[in-house]
């Protein structure tokens, strides 16, 4: 596994995830998949498991997403550290 931490949300790939390109963020006991995508940007997955709990707060979830858009380029070396360069 593969980590960072920014604007106090920890960003982990890991050895066994599998495309898309996507980090896992964490903030307190709330978990969310954010897909990092071809253009720079990033995106809440749409796997109906992407966010946990699933009564997360709103607020919380973009958090992490607004930490994710702002490192985005730090995530996608993450992802390339753990994974390689393929998409």
């Amino acid at each position: 596994m593969g980590s960072k931490t920014f604007d106090g949300v920890r960003f982990a790939s890991f050895a066994a995830d599998h495309l898309p390109r996507h980090v896992h963020g964490f903030l307190a006991e709330i978990s969310v998949i954010v897909d990092l995508l071809p253009d720079g940007k990033v995106a809440k997955s749409a796997r109906r498991d992407a966010v946990r709990p699933g009564n997360a707060k709103r607020s919380d979830m973009r958090r992490i997403l607004d930490a994710a858009a702002a490192h985005a380029v730090e995530l996608n070396e993450l992802w390339e550290a753990m994974h390689g360069q393929a998409s």
